[in-house]
């Protein structure tokens, strides 16, 4: 018998106290996935794909926790269950062992390449939000006050033409016509290089419980003042959520097409970061195994015992799973209408080393000269939670990766020196990326296609675990199995509509 085997919580209030993981993962989407590639597809299709967002959002949660039942019940890591997969293998001879690795394996290490350069976006943003905040140069000083000046003439030419007033409206266009250029500034570069810093350092120090901790309140603070804003919001005619634009929102409509902008890459690319994306599906399994969900289980065995302690870890594991994605959905539907009901209106698009700018018009009509303050801190603390939660979850997978391959050894000693590798490496790396490559947007979404076209095989791998794998002890309904399939089939829409947009382009 296990000596660390636990018996699991059986009242409320004890399965919360055991919750964790789902939070953990909610402080690795709120940057990249709801703050900003979320608010650009409301930007590019306003209301359009409220409907969109919300199915993101909910139908993911039924693989994730298909995937998280398999694990617990085989304690088995996430990529150790993917690489068991029937289908074409890389196999190479080595001095000391063989190195064998399947499709889905593969492709998951080109998306981790996707990434880094993700959080390299989320980097920059940090760093834009402290050059901001702290500009290091005469020409950052320069720079932030140009663009502070440019977004809050786009603010002023919306409200005048809403408004009627046609002169005033004039008036704002010619100043934006004849606005000078931007000088050009390193500042967001060295605040991402020393994020960077700070990175390391926590990541070489970081257990659990302090990653646990660290992001529930980085992610609740700047939350709880979204959702202030967005209710307040309603007070303002102009930049107000109507009845009608939640009805056009949820009417399973699609926003036009045009050369210049097309709205529904974007939110497919949104789609496979938003909620759990790809990545945090596969990632969230080694977090519940860092809680103990698998350890207090215990090897699988045929008495009632192991049942008993499968079914009562598991339950809370679905709490977890689906008290996660309330916090995010509710967090996604308050960033979208955000973005579609003051960018959208306005035409202002976040993107390149105007994106921080630009995000943080969303707060301006409610809090005005504050705006800007209030948001750059809480833009600090969600990306950086983004930046930190999802290297420390990469980190533990590529090693992983590298173990079930073959690569090196598994054991504990190479597990903790590899941790403190890539403790450094990545977060290095991901700077690297927005330093040769300054557009965050960009590399969030070039992430976010990868990430989607990964989620067919996400879906498959799940329902392959689900009828060839799973312990029929624990049992399934066959309203969990229809909801299965809707999830696979919706990746595999996704996935496919990537493919044929990535071949046309």
């Amino acid at each position: 018998m296990n000596n660390e085997v636990k018996a699991p919580p059986n009242t409320i209030p004890s399965i919360v106290r055991n919750i964790g993981p789902g939070l953990i993962l909610a402080g690795s989407i709120v940057g990249s996935g709801e703050l900003i590639a979320t608010t650009k597809t409301g930007a590019e299709a306003h209301f359009d794909f409220l409907w969109l967002i919300i199915l993101g959002c909910i139908v993911k949660v039924f693989a994730q926790i298909e995937l998280g039942r398999y694990v617990i019940t085989h304690n088995k890591t996430s990529l150790s269950a993917l690489n068991s997969l029937p289908g074409p293998r890389l196999k190479l001879a080595t001095k000391g062992g063989k190195i064998e690795a399947n499709w889905i394996l593969l492709f998951w290490s080109v998306m981790l390449l996707t990434i880094l350069a993700q959080q390299g976006g989320i980097a920059g943003g940090v760093g834009q939000a402290m050059a901001i905040t702290f500009p290091l140069s005469e020409e950052g000083s320069q720079r932030n006050q140009l663009v502070t000046e440019k977004v809050s003439l786009t603010l002023q030419l919306s409200e005048a033409e809403k408004s009627g007033n046609l002169n005033q409206a004039n008036l704002v266009r010619q100043k934006l016509e004849s606005f000078p250029d931007l000088p050009e500034s390193k500042d967001d570069i060295f605040w991402a290089i020393i994020l960077a810093t700070l990175t390391i350092a926590l990541l070489l120090n970081g257990k659990f419980s302090f990653i646990e901790k660290f992001c529930i309140f980085l992610v609740s603070s700047f939350t709880l003042i979204t959702i202030i804003n967005l209710i307040a919001l309603q007070t303002h005619d102009a930049w107000a959520v109507r009845t009608e634009d939640l009805i056009a929102g949820l009417s399973f409509s699609f926003p036009s097409v045009s050369a210049e902008k097309n709205p529904i890459i974007t939110a497919l690319a949104t789609f496979g970061i938003i909620g759990v994306g790809a990545s945090e599906l596969l990632v969230y399994p080694y977090w519940c195994m860092e809680k103990g969900y698998a350890r207090f289980t215990g090897s699988r065995e045929p008495g009632d015992q192991w049942l008993v302690r499968a079914k009562g870890w598991l339950r809370v594991m679905r709490w977890d799973a689906w008290g996660a994605m309330f916090v995010y959905t509710f967090c996604t539907i308050a960033f979208y209408l955000l973005g579609a009901s003051v960018l959208g209106r306005t035409g202002l698009v976040p993107a390149g080393s105007e994106m921080i700018q630009t995000l943080s018009s969303m707060y301006a009509p409610v809090f005005g000269e504050w705006a800007r303050s209030i948001f750059l801190l809480g833009a600090i603390a969600v990306l950086f939670s983004t930046f930190f939660v999802a290297l420390a979850g990469q980190g533990r997978m590529a090693i992983d990766a590298l173990m079930v391959s073959g690569i090196i050894q598994k054991n504990e000693k190479n597990r903790s020196m590899c941790l403190k590798i890539t403790a450094a490496l990545f977060p290095i790396l991901s700077v690297s990326c927005y330093a040769f490559f300054p557009k965050p947007v960009v590399l969030i979404l070039i992430s976010g296609t990868m990430q989607a076209l990964m989620l067919p095989l996400i879906g498959f791998a799940v329902l392959y675990f689900r009828y060839r794998e799973s312990d029929a002890r624990l049992g399934h309904s066959v309203i969990w199995d229809f909801f299965l399939w809707l999830s696979f089939l919706s990746f595999l829409a996704i996935g496919c509509y990537q493919a044929y947009a990535q071949i046309l382009s």
